[in-house]
This record gives C-alpha cells, structure tokens and sequence, in this order.
C-alpha cells in the first residue's frame, strides 16, 4: 500500500519542476504511472486472497495517525482510475506535450486519486479530493486556446461550490457524530436524528453528482469535456469522475446507509431522467466531443438506478458499471482525435461497448443492469434499461458514420503509428475484459460485499 502512495507522490513532485515538454520527462510520467498501477494491481491481488489492508501512517493509533485501508473497492477505482491515466499521459508524450506542467499534473492527480481511493477517513478523503481537483483544475487549461480556459473557468467555478458543500458536509458529519473515521461514523449514524443525518447525506450527494456530472448537476459537463483536449476530456471522464461514483457508493452505501434506503425511489428517478436526457441529447449532437460529453451524462445514470435498488446485485452493478464507463470514455475521446482504419475499429469496439453489446465489456455491464432490474421485480427498470441501450447505438452509429464514413471529413490521413497502437490497445483491453469477465466480476462481488460489511 506505501508503494502505490509513495511513487505518485514523489514522481509527481519531482515531475512539476522540470520541463515537461521534453519527451523525456513525458516518458518519466508514464513510467511513474505505470510503476503506480503495478503497486496497485499486486494490492489488488493481496486484498482479493487475503482480504483489506489496513495501516495507520507514522505508527501513530487510529484516530490521530491518518488510517489508510484498501478493500475491493478502493482497489478497482483505484486501478481503473490510474489505467486510464497511464493512457492519457502515453498519448500526450507520444504526441508531444505541449505544457511544461502537464506531465507532472497527472502524476500529482494519481497521488491524490489513490490516497482518495485507499483512506479510511472522511477529512483525508476530503484532503485528497482537493489534491485531486486542484491538479485537474489546472489540466483543463491544457492546450492554452481560448476554448480550453473557458472550459477550465466553468470547470473550476461549479467544482469549487461541489467542494465547499463537501466541506459543509465533513464539519456536518463531525457535529452529529463525533467522528471522522468511516467506520465511526458508519456506526453512528443510527443514533443520529433523521433530520439532521438526512440533510448531512444530501449534501455529499449534491458534492459527489456535481463532480459526476448527474443530471440535474450536469450543466457544466458539455462545456468542460468538448472545450478539452481528448487527453484531458479522457482524464476527467474516464478518472476524475470516478470521485463521484466512488464517493456516492463509499457514502451511500457504506456509511449512510438508512438515508441511502430512504432516499432509493428519489435515486432511481434521478437515474432514469439522467439516462433519457443524456442519450436524447447525445443523439442530437453533431459533434463527436458534445456528443460524448451528453453520452457520459447518460451512462452515469445507470450507476445511480443500481444504487437506488441497492443489495448485493445492486451495488455490484453499480461498481462493474463504473469501471465499465470509465474504460469507455477513455477510449473513446482518446481515439475521437485520431485517423486512420485502425483507429475505426478501435472506435467501434467502444461504441459497442457503450451500446453494451457483445463482446465487448459493456455488454457484461449492461447484462448486470438488467440483473439488477429482474432481482428488483421492476419491469419498468428492464424497459428504462433497453431504451437507454437504444439510445446509446443510435447515437454511437451517427457518431460512426460522421466520423469514419464521409469522404469529405476535416481531418484527411492516417494517424501516427504509436498512437493508432495506443488506441488500438485499450480497444483489446475492452475486448479482453468482456471475453473474460470472472476477474471483474469477482472484483467487484467483493467491492459490494466490502460496502455491505461482509467482507472485501
């Protein structure tokens, strides 16, 4: 656990002082990247054998040392966070990066996600997410055109209101509980007047589906995604938003557990117009950014349908979804830049991903769904499910076509070599992740059983 905390953080801090236009330096990102993702998956390994992994840092007693734990869930969000980062950074070095910061920003970002993803502490947690937005307030600036900072303007201007309610949140969860560590306050909770532990609850759920990009929260997400570059739009949808998915599932489920069951129907509402809004405005689009930036609005709404019905089937569909989108968009906005029939088929794997069918990996997200929705005994779930799909190949069709068919597209040639391969690779990945889905699956079986306190 010390090395998947360690190497971010001293590679991310030695990183920002150079010069990271040089392609040394990019590559030193991406070894720095890659050395944190190995960490990560031999922590995964022992978690998945042996089960979490707790230490409390400095040798101090938990409850004044900072208590660091990594269970299935931190670990998945944890490696499918610094993988799509891993990719991003490889594209921008193989293409040449134009920032001198970018490379050292997106290891820093790695630090703060992983510290995010393995704490125990709900004021840590909130330490790390600021280290986390802080860098990718930043990244969005990244490319330097006028597009690019507005974007950066509206992204930092509604995040800094998501993190000053997240911080209400924190000082709210002390006043009513006495506590900061989750399992405390998870303990707790039962003995706290509804009133005050409901309005406590809400306020993370307006923090977490701000960073998400959930419908009613979602107005800033278009702009934000199609102003950035595909590296950028692929960190802060394939990684940054996973602060939102994690965050709603480790609160909502993990420690507000009585608000979460009353407050289920409202999710699941939510859910479903963030479904239908997002694939109906991504089919509206014509350009392939706007129309990602709508498609992840909708396809975040199925996290929030699975965590309404909730229970063991629920909570793991919601866990595989995250993972499952995130994969998706990284992939995708990586290869919405690119040229060349490589780069087609690339793209057409992630579409039928999305769409959720097989074989690739969305289909085993989208089959959890319908799980989800026949163990809830809700026809109408079932339907909301299969319209959504439709949506997602209607509009990943057009975006095809627009993208790979026409003849007179702005963009003529063929991509460079390492970079085709780079799509290409994450494309097999999807694919290897659908054809074989047992570790995935088991992943996060586990992560719902770690939200549920049985084991993980």
């Amino acid at each position: 656990m010390a090395t998947a905390l360690l190497v971010p953080w001293a590679g991310g801090a030695l990183l920002i002082a150079l010069d990271g236009r040089r392609r040394t330096v990019a590559w030193l990102s991406v070894g720095a990247l890659a050395a944190t993702l190995g960490a990560l998956a031999v922590l995964t390994v022992r978690v998945v054998s042996a089960g979490p992994q707790q230490t409390v840092t400095g040798g101090w007693p938990a409850g004044i040392g900072i208590v660091l734990r990594a269970d299935a869930l931190g670990v998945t969000f944890a490696l499918v966070s610094i993988l799509v980062l891993l990719a991003a950074s490889a594209h921008e070095a193989i293409a040449g990066p134009r920032a001198r910061t970018f490379p050292g920003l997106v290891v820093l970002l790695a630090a703060g996600l992983t510290g995010l993803f393995l704490t125990a502490d709900v004021f840590d947690f909130y330490v790390f997410f600021e280290i986390s937005m802080t860098a990718s307030y930043v990244l969005t600036t990244y490319g330097g055109r006028v597009r690019q900072l507005r974007a950066a303007l509206v992204f930092a201007a509604v995040n800094l209101l998501g993190s000053f309610i997240f911080l209400l949140s924190v000082a709210g969860t002390y006043r009513i509980t006495g506590a900061l560590a989750m399992a405390d306050v998870a303990e707790r909770m039962p003995a706290v007047g509804p009133n005050a532990g409901m309005l406590v609850a809400v306020g993370f759920f307006i923090a977490f589906s701000v960073k998400l990009g959930l419908f009613p929260f979602h107005f800033w997400l278009p702009t934000v995604y199609s102003g950035s570059t595909p590296a950028v739009a692929a960190i802060l949808s394939g990684a940054v938003a996973n602060i939102g998915g994690y965050g709603l599932l480790r609160f909502g489920a993990g420690v507000f557990t009585d608000q979460l069951q009353a407050a289920a129907p409202a999710l699941i509402v939510l859910g479903a117009a963030s479904i239908l809004y997002g694939g109906m405005l991504a089919v509206s689009r014509g350009d392939t950014a706007e129309m990602l930036a709508y498609s992840a609005i909708g396809q975040v709404g199925y996290v929030l349908v699975a965590l309404g019905v909730g229970g063991p089937v629920g909570l793991a569909a919601a866990v595989l979804y995250s993972v499952v989108n995130a994969l998706n968009k990284g992939l995708l906005f990586l290869a919405s830049g690119l040229r060349g029939p490589v780069v087609a088929g690339a793209f057409v794997i992630g579409a039928l991903s999305v769409a959720g069918v097989p074989p690739a990996v969305g289909f085993m997200g989208k089959l959890e769904l319908f799980r989800t929705g026949i163990t809830a005994g809700s026809p109408a779930l079932v339907v909301l499910l299969l319209v959504g799909s439709a949506l997602s190949l209607v509009y990943m069709f057009q975006t095809y076509q627009r993208e790979f068919w026409r003849t007179d597209h702005p963009v003529s040639g063929v991509s460079a070599l390492p970079l085709r391969a780079l799509v290409a690779a994450l494309a097999l990945l999807v694919l290897a992740v659908g054809l074989w889905a047992e570790p995935l699956l088991v992943l996060s079986e586990r992560a719902a059983d770690a939200l549920s306190g049985r084991s993980g």
